[in-house]
């Protein structure tokens, strides 16, 4: 591809935005119209978003088109790869029902009411940064944790409030989430090469999380009681407790520690598989037909399922580089950095940031809460605009993240997370469904990690810049 050639369009640049349009379109129609939530039917919006939008290319530049889409497309060749070996690391912790031991747990203590929806956010917290899904986390937990809760006096929509908004706090900092190896994946440095290590980005986080979070144990304890107890909990809770499965804590701490202090983590996801693998078989919690076998000539195992279960994802975030790669190639996304850093936000770098914060909350707004597909679309323009103004691969993948997993998925009608939270808590006989809005607003934790980070932007705590060689200093 000449790079010196710029990709044009009939009728200016801005024809650009089409295939995100069509994109959008898809978002909005799967997730929020149908309530379909998968992640290769967006693939497939962003597919035929190409299709159409090399239509309107002027002559001549059909094949600059899709060769800008080739281009976008090897800068997520890293990502992909990540996502599939983490894929391996999450379905085995899944495989091994670690869920069954906090519950174990929770009977043991004997807590309820608020007392009960403040642990059930804390335990699901550990499992969804465990495993490194939120919207598996729900569907794993909320069928145990939430009439369980409704029954132990808990007030159900604050507790629905609490497995949602637990489910992101995994998702904005496990290490093997889909959305910190993208948060990190589209940072890159200035002053060395390589792009943003995700155990750098981690615990670098890990303050806002943790602020966030226990702030939010706290309110989820105040306000997550004041519901009638009523008869079937015990019964609930029985039929899911093992406390065995917390062993399977080990491998996940372990895994932590390594990517944290070695910043590699391909490195702590092999330790954490062989680790887990031996701690599962060792106290029965997975069998040899468990790690790889064939049922009905179907491969099945936490090895193959790993990579089935990424799939979707990584086509997803290949199709949108895609994307990025003929906003990129038309200079599009050159023109919208360019125009924030000439604008009074880029005038400083607290106005760079508070730039970002909006550009990431509207597109995850745009696309239904969907932040893997946000934060892949925008972490293009914010690599840029951090760049410009010296700040560190961390703090620009840190507010990335942040920022779409907070209060923007807390709006009723336009999160995924709030559709499946409401959706998940029908079917049950002695308690009547949450609405979108009650879900929303018992989402206490998504509401406090904004207002963190906003602090964090007005008053520069946790800002740190790019020293030499890459490494993070606290002044330019």
């Amino acid at each position: 591809m000449d790079k010196s050639k710029k990709l044009e369009f009939r009728g200016g640049w801005g024809v650009s935005f089409i295939p995100v349009a069509i994109f959008l379109f898809f978002c909005i129609l799967y997730f929020i119209v149908f309530k379909a939530f998968e992640m290769y039917a967006l693939a497939m919006g962003a597919f035929v978003a190409l299709m159409i939008g090399a239509v309107f290319v002027k002559k001549g530049n059909y094949n600059l088109f899709w060769d800008s889409v080739y281009e976008g497309v090897k800068e997520a060749v890293p990502i992909a790869v990540l996502l599939f070996v983490i894929g391996i690391f999450a379905q085995l912790i899944k495989s091994t029902n670690i869920s069954a031991g906090f519950v174990w747990l929770a009977d043991l203590l004997g807590v309820n009411g608020g007392l009960f929806t403040a642990f059930t956010f804390l335990t699901v917290c550990i499992i969804s940064t465990a495993t490194g899904s939120s919207i598996g986390t729900m569907f794993t937990c909320f069928p145990i944790f939430y009439p369980a809760g409704v029954l132990l006096g808990c007030n159900p929509a604050v507790l629905a409030g609490a497995l949602v908004s637990a489910a992101v706090f995994g998702d904005n900092l496990a290490p093997i989430s889909d959305t910190t190896i993208i948060s990190a994946g589209t940072q890159e440095y200035t002053k060395r090469d390589g792009l943003a290590d995700v155990g750098g980005c981690v615990s670098s986080r890990l303050k806002y999380s943790i602020a966030a979070g226990s702030i939010s144990f706290i309110l989820f304890w105040i306000f997550g009681g004041g519901g009638t107890v009523g008869e079937g909990a015990e019964e609930i809770l029985v039929n899911n407790m093992n406390p065995t499965t917390l062993v399977m804590l080990i491998p996940v701490a372990v895994m932590l520690a390594v990517s944290i202090k070695t910043r590699d983590i391909y490195k702590a996801i092999t330790i954490g598989i062989i680790l887990g693998t031996g701690i599962g078989l060792g106290f029965h919690l997975l069998t040899f037909k468990d790690i790889i076998s064939v049922a009905d000539g179907t491969p099945v195992g936490f090895l193959t399922d790993g990579i089935q279960g990424m799939m979707s994802t990584v086509t997803l975030v290949i199709s949108v580089y895609g994307i990025m790669g003929v906003l990129n190639g038309a200079g599009t996304l050159e023109k919208i950095t360019n125009g924030i850093l000439n604008s009074k936000w880029g005038r400083t770098v607290r106005g760079a940031e508070l730039a970002m914060m909006f550009g990431i909350s509207l597109t995850t707004l745009l696309f239904g809460g969907v932040t893997s597909a946000s934060m892949t679309t925008f972490g293009k323009v914010q690599n840029e605009i951090g760049k410009r103004v010296g700040l560190h691969p961390y703090r620009r993948a840190n507010l990335l993240d942040g920022f779409a997993n907070a209060i923007v998925v807390t709006v009723p009608f336009l999160s995924v997370f709030v559709f499946i939270g409401a959706l998940l808590t029908k079917g049950y006989d002695f308690v009547e469904p949450v609405s979108l809005t009650e879900v929303g607003a018992g989402m206490f934790y998504c509401k406090i990690l904004f207002l963190v980070l906003l602090i964090s932007v007005m008053t520069g705590w946790g800002r740190q810049y790019e020293g030499e060689g890459g490494k993070p200093v606290k002044k330019p």
